[in-house]
């Protein structure tokens, strides 16, 4: 599957990612620009598969949260100044306990059970990005556009000649469900690698976000109720 797959993947990659010079000095016609990252994150099958890998591997998650709170604990045990952070002479005199002894074996097994979950996401993500050119090149025909280009090559675009949105359309048509479960021998391709790390950057950077709204919220005082007129 592996040596099917990344020749698509690799020539959706190319269609997005064309430098912008060469285009705007030999191309006359549409031009347009598409985030494949984005374009995926957006689809009703990756939202599906990711709430469903959710669900299917609560434990492994649960899991992960109480060997979390467990690794701090210990690391405050070891924290002998009480700043939060474990220095140098801390982690040399730290050799050997048993506390580093259970540091170490909670990072393994966190590391293990995380990549069971990366595993089935990078799976989910590698069959939206099946569907992805031929999804790309309808668009691209339907709307006859000459080139298609990353976002970054851009200083300034119309947003008309955003396209993410109309290849998710396509996407959610052709494919509005995909597997997570990959065979045992599966390997990702290269380039769903690439993309899966895009989307989990992504990802992060949006819960960071909700968690520094949720906090700034909770920190405004509650409004005072206005005072009734006699």
């Amino acid at each position: 599957m592996k040596t099917l797959l990344k020749p698509a993947i690799a020539a959706a990659m190319a269609m997005a990612a064309v430098t912008a010079a060469p285009a705007a000095a030999q191309v006359t016609g549409k031009i347009a620009t598409v985030n494949a990252s984005e374009v995926v994150i957006k689809t009703s099958a990756f939202q599906s598969a990711y709430q469903q890998i959710d669900t299917t591997y609560a434990t492994q998650r649960t899991t992960i949260q109480q060997r979390s709170q467990e690794r701090q604990t210990l690391l405050a045990q070891l924290d002998t100044n009480s700043d939060k952070r474990l220095d140098e002479a801390e982690q040399q005199a730290a050799q050997g306990t048993p506390q580093f002894t259970r540091i170490q074996a909670i990072e393994t097994e966190v590391q293990q059970l995380s990549a069971q979950i990366d595993r089935a996401r990078a799976y989910a993500v590698e069959q939206v990005l099946r569907q992805y050119v031929t999804a790309l090149q309808a668009v691209v025909q339907a709307e006859n556009i000459q080139v298609v280009l990353s976002p970054d090559s851009f200083v300034f675009i119309q947003p008309a000649a955003q396209i993410s949105d109309k290849v998710v359309t396509r996407l959610n048509a052709a494919a509005p469900t995909v597997s997570f479960t990959p065979p045992a021998d599966w390997q990702p391709a290269r380039e769903t690698v690439a993309i899966f790390q895009e989307i989990q950057q992504v990802l992060l950077l949006a819960q960071a976000q909700r968690a520094q709204a949720a906090q700034q919220q909770a920190a405004q005082p509650a409004a005072q109720p206005a005072p009734s007129g006699r």
